[in-house]
């Protein structure tokens, strides 16, 4: 395979390449266990929730499902933006149910798990934006699961410092907020998201309390450059972003943003190495099948001081 090409450009700003007609040899998504599967969708049909992990078809769901992993989406699963890249549904969402954050925390203790990654819908016509039901579910996993480690990936608020407030003075063990892409393609992959937004969440989260873990994730193969991918990189440092993972784009439908190219495994290990030796990230994960909760409860194990 080719070594990485620092100027490669996936797909030039004005130009319409020819796009890859199939995924390369080196994607390859596990067939998840059935059993095992069958297993962990029926607790979580039993608690009327819901995982990213099926709403988003994400392609790590076989590997994380038989390690007993999964990641529950708060908030209902109809979302109220419609990103470009995104298969969770769209439009209008049901009423806030109260006893969401209980049957999180009962669900994740029948599961045993040592770390529990907690996502949401976004909820634009919130006041504030969910915020108080992922500071409950936080306190609500805590009190029931007293050892593990918490992570929460959480929507923008649309920069609202008290919402992000609201999740941090619930103590989560990581906060995580996903950029997705480089600045020149916010508006074509997420179209009613703001950059700035991101920018404020992340920077704000270390602002209140510089202790804080935090992390944030980069598709890439939607017309971005391998330059732009390490540009966005130093930003995320400059926030003081501890946790990066970066994986590749794959289209989840015909209706959703095509794939412009796809990088090789070579390209993503550079992408590490720049993260881990010249920019000071603390964890890096980068592959073509990465996603943000991938090995995430390593991360966590790693990372993750506990007094006492």
């Amino acid at each position: 395979m080719p070594e990485p090409v620092r100027d490669r450009i996936c797909s030039p700003e004005g130009q319409e390449p020819p796009r890859p007609a199939r995924r390369p040899e080196w994607i390859r998504l596990a067939k998840p266990p059935e059993e095992k599967v069958k297993a962990l969708r029926s607790l979580m049909r039993a608690g009327s929730l819901h995982t990213v992990c099926e709403e988003a078809m994400c392609p790590n769901f076989g590997e994380c499902w038989s390690r007993g992993t999964a990641t529950f989406l708060l908030l209902g699963d109809i979302c109220t933006r419609a990103c470009g890249f995104c298969d969770v549904k769209h439009g209008r969402p049901a009423p806030l149910d109260p006893g969401e954050p209980e049957r999180v925390a009962r669900t994740a203790a029948d599961l045993g798990l040592r770390h529990v990654v907690i996502t949401s819908v976004t909820r634009d016509e919130l006041p504030d934006g969910g915020a108080a039901v992922f500071a409950e579910t936080i306190r609500r996993v805590r009190g029931t699961l007293p050892g593990s480690t918490i992570e929460v990936l959480i929507p923008d608020f649309k920069g609202n410092e008290s919402s992000l407030r609201l999740v941090l003075d619930a103590h989560p063990d990581i906060l995580n907020h996903n950029v997705e892409t480089v600045p020149r393609l916010f508006r074509k992959v997420q179209p009613q998201d703001r950059y700035a937004w991101a920018r404020a969440t992340l920077e704000a989260a270390k602002q209140i309390n510089p202790a804080q873990l935090t992390k944030s994730g980069i598709m890439v193969g939607l017309g971005e450059t391998f330059a732009e991918v390490v540009a966005m990189m130093r930003e995320l440092r400059r926030w003081q972003v501890d946790i990066l993972t970066i994986g590749q784009y794959l289209q989840p439908s015909r209706r959703h943003l095509p794939v412009e190219c796809y990088y090789t495994p070579q390209e993503f290990s550079a992408w590490k190495r720049i993260g881990l030796e010249e920019l000071g990230f603390r964890w890096v994960e980068s592959a073509p099948l990465v996603r943000s909760s991938y090995r995430a409860d390593e991360q966590a194990a790693a990372l993750v001081r506990r007094d006492g």
